[in-house]
């Protein structure tokens, strides 16, 4: 408990864009957010009152970060899980807990309890040799997808293998350097979905509307809130299995669940548990943030209203492009004078080319405009015009 407010401490693991806006969350409702980031220049650090400095992967350092804080969270998976099981054990508050954050951890593990409780699940298999992927793809048809079991994200991780010799040579290098891997087939994708639901320790639940999610290079590029021609049951029965997922697996905080459309249902890609890419519209487009949303779930407390403050929301990430020419600062200026509706949110890193830096979001009443206003938004700060 933070002596100074009588507010409760939440500490976050993580120092990067998703830590940067919780914190922005919580000066809200009048909290301390303690951040565990790497560097300096991590966003959250450079924004935070409260940063220690360490490794996620350091128990030493993860058990000094955790004392003074009412309750434990995350902003990536990638805190090993025996160490979130050993900080348990000795009294620390995590959530969500290492039992349900590891289906966030490991894709085999989240495969098969999805199998286990029904959930819908595109035909796989678990990887141990090259002869399972060649298998694999001979019985299911090729192109299947290679994924690794723990660490990928943003495409990093996942290969579309065209044939049983490709196949056999991929499997052989990422098993010697031993990458665990899982195979799936190539679904007959109409779109990519994602569906947000909080859950509180106290096991109340609050969905977000479906929305669409756009990529381009394994990359998420385009947000549209809410997913436009979905039909109500299927969007409906969308926020049901999030709903059902979030409990039985004792999810507490933000569960994000993409999923994949396809011409007969919904197909669970993956999970994740902690605010996500999909819900940054949340910050102007819903009358609750995904952020404050998590902060409410961890610590307890009511949910808020998930509901949309305009009829469409559309948020476009903001990728790194090629050094030089006019500074943010510049495009700043111009993009505000083409689009002063346009909400920009930048996260303090630095620029790389395809590196998510930021996003913009825009709201409106019609889904074209409102989608090629986002765009050019986003455009002018990546290029520097339209």
């Amino acid at each position: 408990m933070d002596s100074r407010t009588g507010l409760p401490v939440v500490g976050m693991v993580g120092g990067g864009q998703l830590a940067r806006m919780t914190h922005q969350a919580a000066i809200a409702l009048g909290q301390s957010l303690r951040v565990l980031a790497l560097a300096p220049d991590d966003g959250a650090a450079l924004v935070a009152a409260d940063v220690q400095y360490g490794d996620h992967t350091d128990l030493a350092a993860l058990r000094t970060f955790a004392k003074g804080c009412d309750v434990v969270t995350f902003d990536h998976e990638h805190v090993p899980n025996a160490h979130i099981r050993t900080l348990a054990e000795e009294g620390v508050k995590l959530f969500p807990p290492a039992e349900a954050l590891v289906h966030a951890q490991d894709k085999r593990v989240m495969r098969e309890r999805l199998g286990e409780l029904g959930a819908p699940n595109p035909a796989w298999r678990p990887v141990e040799a090259p002869a399972d992927l060649v298998a694999f793809g001979t019985e299911t048809g090729w192109p299947v997808v290679l994924k690794a079991a723990r660490g990928g994200y943003d495409g990093r991780g996942v290969w579309m293998v065209d044939d049983a010799i490709a196949a056999a040579e991929l499997a052989t290098t990422l098993l010697a350097g031993g990458t665990p891997l899982i195979v799936e087939e190539r679904v007959a994708l109409r779109r990519e979905l994602a569906v947000q639901v909080a859950r509180s320790p106290f096991g109340q639940v609050a969905a977000y509307p479906v929305v669409e999610t756009v990529q381009r290079d394994g990359i998420c590029v385009e947000v549209l809130a809410p997913a436009p021609d979905l039909p109500e049951e299927r969007a409906v029965a969308a926020q049901q299995l999030a709903i059902d997922l979030a409990t039985a697996l004792g999810v507490v905080g933000l569960l994000a669940v993409e999923l994949f459309e396809t011409p007969t249902g919904l197909v669970v890609n993956e999970l994740a548990m902690r605010p996500h890419n999909s819900g940054h519209w949340t910050i102007e487009g819903a009358r609750t943030s995904q952020f404050e949303q998590h902060l409410r779930a961890v610590l307890d407390y009511p949910m808020g209203d998930t509901s949309l403050t305009a009829p469409v929301v559309v948020m476009a990430n903001v990728l790194g492009g090629e050094p030089g020419g006019m500074s943010i600062d510049e495009r700043l200026h111009h993009l505000f004078a083409a689009e002063p509706g346009a909400k920009v949110h930048l996260y303090g890193k630095q620029v790389r080319p395809g590196r998510k830096i930021g996003h913009v979001t825009v709201l409106g009443d019609d889904l074209d405009d409102v989608r090629a206003r986002a765009a050019r938004a986003a455009r002018w700060l990546r290029e520097g015009h339209e």
